[in-house]
């Protein structure tokens, strides 16, 4: 009997010990990288504002597409979105609209997606301060809330999602260095 009060005393001060370690760590997380595309502002833009053509580049909506994706009419612009449904019969399904669209500073967008936080986004952009090309930021953040489950994750989200954005900006970036 006092081998299992030890244990339960044991359990629920490891578990509130988590609780307390996990309020130290930040309540949101942000993915961000950047980089410059030999390709004026508008063909970049053009690229970004339209949901239709982020299959081509953006490594998430690759893997979506490999179930069908819905888009609004039109797919570009503010309050464009397109949803997916998994194919994969995981039950994975989720939406992105953009919240925002400006040819002189980007795209900003909001995802949901189930069983996940909300994901807000921004593919910002600007001439290149030597007037050759387009500098790109792309930033995901995540709130995460209070649970440390979530705070955990979000501690490694720069880890895990980081090379995906990498290869996001090295698509579009080679896509649009083609049109131009």
């Amino acid at each position: 009997m006092r081998f299992l009060k030890l244990l339960i005393i044991s359990i629920f001060s490891f578990a509130v010990l988590i609780f307390l370690l996990s309020l130290l760590f930040p309540s949101k997380a942000v993915v961000e990288r950047s980089g410059v595309i030999d390709a004026p502002v508008a063909v970049v833009y053009s690229q970004v504002n339209e949901l239709r053509t982020w299959p081509e580049w953006n490594p998430w909506t690759k893997l979506e597409a490999a179930s069908p994706l819905q888009f609004s009419e039109p797919s570009h612009g503010k309050g464009a979105w397109y949803s997916w449904v998994s194919a994969a019969n995981d039950g994975a399904s989720g939406k992105l609209t953009i919240l925002r669209s400006e040819p002189a500073k980007g795209v900003y967008y909001n995802m949901i997606y189930k069983d996940m936080q909300p994901v807000l986004g921004g593919l910002e952009i600007q001439p290149a301060k030597d007037g050759n090309g387009t500098v790109i930021h792309w930033y995901i953040e995540t709130k995460l809330g209070w649970k440390p489950w979530w705070k955990f994750r979000g501690f490694m989200a720069d880890r895990l999602m980081g090379p995906q954005v990498e290869q996001g900006l090295t698509e579009l970036k080679a896509r649009c260095e083609g049109m131009k």
